[in-house]
């Protein structure tokens, strides 16, 4: 007999609940594998896109034409674009008004671009937390099947006369599958999630940098 039938035969021979268990701790592991490849591919276009247009932004000193180039396009909504395109926009329409002074225009193009940068990380952070909470629970909800099991085990040999190792060995390593499914669904999850926060918080800092640089460029452009 093949493992892969081995492990087959355990969970048709497991108890109901523990079935239960195991068929969830499967529908969150293809969920976390689903989501893990959905972000990891999100947050790799960022990148990209991060890169592409800070390039373009430190090789065309015209602000104008690139504020023109970027509201004509998709990309307006995402991004370092996303920062640029709401900051300067705020900036054009505050310096358009003469009752505002210089300090008072700069911080409302700051408080534009924060906001555009926070907006960002919410985006690409959606679902995310997901990964933690499957990382989380999925111990526990394999343990809970793996007592059960082994619980159910020890009351059924209860009722025989003598039990034997042939007796005990084959529930006992039913119970103990849905520990192993449980650990093979929150490792991973736990894994991505860490990764994950971690270029979160990176794509965050280069948005608000980029934003902060920005601002130094605006402000040579309305001081006397």
């Amino acid at each position: 007999m093949t493992a892969e039938l081995s492990l087959w035969g355990l969970f048709w021979q497991a108890s109901f609940l523990v079935q239960l268990v195991m068929l969830l701790l499967l529908i969150l592991s293809v969920a976390s594998w689903t989501l893990i490849f959905q972000r990891n591919k999100l947050l790799n276009n960022a990148q990209r896109q991060a890169n592409a247009f800070a390039k373009k932004f430190w090789s065309d000193p015209d602000l104008s034409a690139l504020y023109t180039e970027v509201n004509n396009s998709q990309i307006k909504g995402q991004g370092l674009a996303h920062v640029f395109h709401q900051g300067l926009k705020e900036f054009i329409k505050l310096n358009q008004r003469k009752d505002l002074d210089a300090g008072i225009v700069l911080q409302g193009t700051q408080r534009a671009m924060r906001i555009a940068a926070s907006k960002e990380n919410d985006r690409l952070q959606k679902n995310v937390s997901f990964l933690a909470t499957i990382g989380s629970v999925s111990p526990y909800i394999g343990l809970f099947g793996t007592v059960w099991g082994i619980m159910h085990a020890f009351v059924t040999l209860g009722s025989v006369q003598q039990a034997t190792l042939q007796m005990v060995a084959p529930p006992i390593a039913e119970a103990l599958i849905a520990t192993a499914m449980g650990l093979f669904a929150a490792i991973p999850a736990v894994i991505a999630y860490n990764r994950f926060s971690q270029r979160l918080s990176e794509l965050n800092t280069t948005n608000l940098r980029f934003g902060e640089e920005l601002l130094n460029i605006l402000q040579r452009q309305v001081q006397p």
